[in-house]
C-alpha cells in the first residue's frame, strides 16, 4: 500500500504537517511529492530529525518507518520563505499535484492525500484554479462530489465553490440526481454502508415553506428525490437546514447532503474542526485532504495542529484497504 502526499502551498503549514506524520508509524508507504530541499529546511526549522529518502518508486511498497520519509522530488521554482507567498511557486504546486494524480491513475499510488493550497496565489500566477476538487476532476474524469467528514457527521455538497447568487441556478434535477448517485455509490462501495441513509437539506429557509419562501424545493428538489427513492435509495428530505443538524436527525443518517458550501460545512467544522477530512467522491482515485487552509502565520513555528492531516491520512489508508479487499 503506497500513499502519495502533496504538501500544497510551500510557504504554509503543509510541509510541517507532512514532516510531522513522518515521525509516526503508518500501515502504508508514504511518499511526499515535493521539493526535498524544502522539506529538509523546514525539518531543520522545526527541530525534527527526519531522514529524507529521495528516489523514484520501487515495485514493492513497504509500511512507513517512523523517522524516515520517501520523497519523489519536484523542484521549486523559487526559494521559499515560510509565511510569505510567492506566485513564482504556483507552477510547482500544480506540478506536484499532476505527478501525484498521474501516479494514482497508473496504480503507482493507492491514494492521494493533499495538503492545503492557497487558491489566491495560484490565480495570481495566471492559472484559473477554483480548488483541488475541480483540478483533480479535470485530470481524472468522473463526477466529483465534495464530502467532509468529522467524528459523527458526513456532509456532501450539491454545489461547491460558487458565489451564493449562482447557487439556485446550478441546482437542477439532473445535478441532484448525479450527486446523489455518486454519494450513494461511494458510501456503499468505499465506506461499506449496505443501504446508506441520506438526509437532504432544502435550499430555502424552512425548506421553502410550501413555496412561500421559494419554489426550488417544489420544482426541482422534491421531483429529483422522488425519482431516486423509486430506485431504492434511502432519502429523507428536503428538510429545513436549521433543524436538520440536530442529534435526533443525525442519529438516523449516514450522511447529509447540503445544497451549498456554507450551508453544511459550518456545522461540520464546529463539530470537528482539526479532525475533519475532505474527501472527493466520484473519482477513479481515492483522494482525501485537510479541512483547513495554509495558516501562513504558523508555518515553521511548530504550533500547527496536525490532527486533520493525520485523520485524512488514516482514512486514505482505510479506503485503499477497503478497495483492495473489495477487488479480491
Amino acid at each position: 500500500m503506497r500513499i502519495a502526499i502533496t504538501p500544497g502551498e510551500p510557504s504554509g503549514i503543509g510541509p510541517d504537517l507532512v514532516l510531522s506524520q513522518a515521525a509516526h508509524a503508518h500501515d502504508a508507504e508514504l511518499v511526499a511529492v515535493a521539493d526535498p530541499e524544502l522539506l529538509a529546511e523546514r525539518a531543520a526549522q522545526l527541530g525534527l530529525d527526519i531522514e529524507l529518502q529521495v528516489s523514484g518508486l520501487s515495485d514493492d511498497a513497504r509500511p512507513h518507518v517512523p523517522g524516515k520519509l520517501k520523497v519523489l522530488p519536484v523542484p521549486l521554482n523559487q526559494t521559499v520563505h515560510a509565511g510569505k507567498l510567492d506566485p513564482a511557486n504556483a507552477d510547482y504546486v500544480l506540478q506536484t499535484l499532476r505527478i501525484a494524480i498521474q501516479g494514482c491513475l497508473n496504480h503507482q499510488f493507492d491514494a492521494l492525500v493533499t495538503g492545503p493550497v492557497q487558491k489566491s496565489v495560484i490565480n495570481d500566477a495566471g492559472h484559473a484554479f477554483s480548488g483541488h476538487t475541480e483540478f483533480i476532476a479535470n485530470l481524472t474524469g468522473g463526477h466529483p462530489v465534495m464530502m467532509l467528514a468529522a467524528p459523527g457527521l458526513r456532509v456532501a455538497l450539491t454545489t461547491t465553490h460558487l458565489p451564493l447568487s449562482e447557487v439556485s441556478r446550478k441546482i437542477t434535477r439532473q445535478r441532484l440526481m448525479d450527486v446523489i448517485h455518486v454519494l450513494h455509490h461511494d458510501l456503499r462501495e468505499r465506506f461499506g454502508f449496505e443501504r446508506p441513509r441520506i438526509l437532504v437539506c432544502g435550499l430555502n429557509p424552512h425548506a421553502g415553506e410550501q413555496g412561500h419562501l421559494g419554489r426550488e424545493e417544489i420544482d426541482t428538489i422534491i421531483p429529483a428525490l422522488d425519482v431516486l427513492r423509486a430506485e431504492g435509495i434511502a432519502l429523507n428530505g428536503p428538510l429545513p437546514a436549521d433543524t436538520l443538524f440536530t442529534p435526533d436527525n443525525l442519529s438516523t443518517a449516514d450522511a447529509v447532503l447540503a445544497m451549498y458550501h456554507d450551508q453544511g460545512l459550518p456545522v461540520l467544522k464546529h463539530m470537528g474542526f482539526g479532525k475533519a477530512i475532505n474527501i472527493t467522491l466520484g473519482l477513479p482515485i481515492i483522494r482525501t485532504s485537510v479541512d483547513h487552509g495554509t495558516a501562513l502565520d504558523l508555518a515553521a513555528s511548530g504550533k500547527a495542529d496536525t490532527g486533520s492531516l493525520q485523520a485524512a491520512l488514516q482514512l486514505a489508508i482505510q479506503l485503499a484497504h477497503n478497495q483492495t479487499d473489495t477487488s479480491r
